[in-house]
């Protein structure tokens, strides 16, 4: 049998965590377990990936965007 500790939440956060069960009864321990999991990448992003999100980012700041409408007449799409 697993040891058993106990934490002090916030209320909120108990809330949250009994938003997250997957059924009612599902214990609290399953749903963090779930979120530790969710919390990790295994498959984290590369230099050049994160390069890439930072020009992009620069791109914005910038006003180098299209808008939407922009984008559908250059790629001839209609709604």
């Amino acid at each position: 049998m697993a040891a058993t500790t106990t934490i002090c939440i916030d209320p909120k956060t108990k809330s949250t965590l009994d938003s997250l069960k997957i059924y009612k009864n599902e214990p609290y321990n399953s749903v963090v377990e779930r979120l530790i999991k969710m919390a990790y990448d295994n498959d984290p992003l590369t230099d050049e990936e994160i390069a890439g999100i930072e020009e992009s980012l620069e791109d914005i700041k910038a006003g180098r965007v299209y808008s939407e409408e922009k984008v559908k007449k250059m790629l001839g799409i209609d709604d």
